[in-house]
């Protein structure tokens, strides 16, 4: 699981580069006006989002689904909702709805996701390592001193 994590991290941070580097606000935020636009790269901001969107956020829409089905809505139900918006709503811009889009922020909100459960169960596991440890060294017997001063 952790391995899953930190591979998804990575894959999606590396297409993140492009994501950003193609969002009309970080350009503008950058200074470089309309260097990186032509012709289609909004759908091409789609696509690679598109594949942030499924690859990285599949193991919080997968939480989301469980968590909807035992009713106990949680943090992974929190992450699907606002990755979901951001998608459906930033695709339905490029695709003709007049608004602007938000798949940086939808990129980054997966990246910053993965890497907190990436951390989460890599001290996790990190933890249960070290309590076994300790468990090891515990005696099998114990001893209690009594007042008179034997063992039972």
């Amino acid at each position: 699981m952790v391995k899953d994590y930190r591979r998804r991290f990575w894959i999606c941070l590396v297409i993140t580069i492009p994501i950003l580097l193609l969002s009309p606000m970080i350009q503008q935020v950058l200074g470089l006006g309309e260097r990186l636009r032509f012709a289609g790269h909004l759908y091409l901001l789609f696509g690679l989002s598109s594949v942030v969107f499924f690859y990285g956020g599949y193991p919080f829409l997968k939480g989301f689904a469980s968590e909807t089905r035992k009713r106990h809505p949680g943090m992974m139900t929190l992450i699907s909702v606002a990755i979901t918006t951001a998608y459906g709503y930033s695709s339905a811009v490029v695709f003709g709805l007049s608004g602007k889009i938000f798949f940086w922020e939808l990129v980054t909100l997966v990246d910053i996701m993965l890497i907190g459960h990436w951390l989460e169960m890599k001290s996790l596991m990190g933890a249960s390592r070290a309590l076994e440890e300790l468990a090891r060294l515990m005696p099998s017997d114990a001893h209690k001193v009594m007042e008179d001063g034997s063992l039972r």
